[in-house]
């Protein structure tokens, strides 16, 4: 993992809240990070075998709340990282490193909280009875939801066509 994916994930963050936390904080992390490429020796050539953790996988969220969701588990991912680097954590830029994370981090309270509620769907036992049960009478007001919150581009393309149809200016 190279240090560039903080930067790039920090930059990531200041383009979704155009935060002045962000812009301010930039290029003092800018220059922590290059201390802590040297400290990692993150220029060999096995960091780059493999592709990149994060980086991908940011590429398909593409709105600023979906964005905000996969960030908020990048970051928790960086904090975890850090609390299991030992020593390191005591060198000044390593701190504000992580200062700066954890700042980040708590701005994206609310994302890390539906990240856990996509976890938690995900472990649901779907075999057991009574969840089947549960789901099965959740199942008209969840497709309900979906339909009137994201109508289908089929029902869009009839109203724009219909629209079209009647205005013969």
């Amino acid at each position: 993992m190279t240090p560039q994916i903080y930067l790039f994930i920090l930059l990531s963050i200041s383009s979704c809240f155009g935060c002045f936390f962000c812009q301010s904080i930039l290029p003092k992390i800018e220059e922590d990070i290059e201390k802590l490429k040297a400290d990692f020796n993150s220029s060999q050539s096995d960091v780059a075998e493999g592709g990149s953790i994060f980086t991908e996988r940011l590429k398909s969220w593409t709105e600023a709340n979906e964005k905000k969701i996969i960030l908020s588990q990048i970051i928790s991912m960086y904090l975890k990282m850090f609390d299991n680097i030992g020593p390191a954590t005591s060198k000044l830029h390593v701190k504000n490193i992580h200062n700066a994370l954890h700042t980040l981090n708590n701005s994206l309270t609310e994302s890390f909280k539906k990240v856990k509620d996509l976890m938690e769907l995900a472990k649901l036992p779907m075999n057991d009875k009574k969840i089947q049960r549960k789901a099965v009478n959740e199942l008209f007001p969840t497709l309900q939801k979906l339909l009137l919150d994201h109508p289908t581009t089929h029902v869009k393309r009839k109203r724009s066509q219909n629209q079209k149809r009647k205005c013969r200016c």
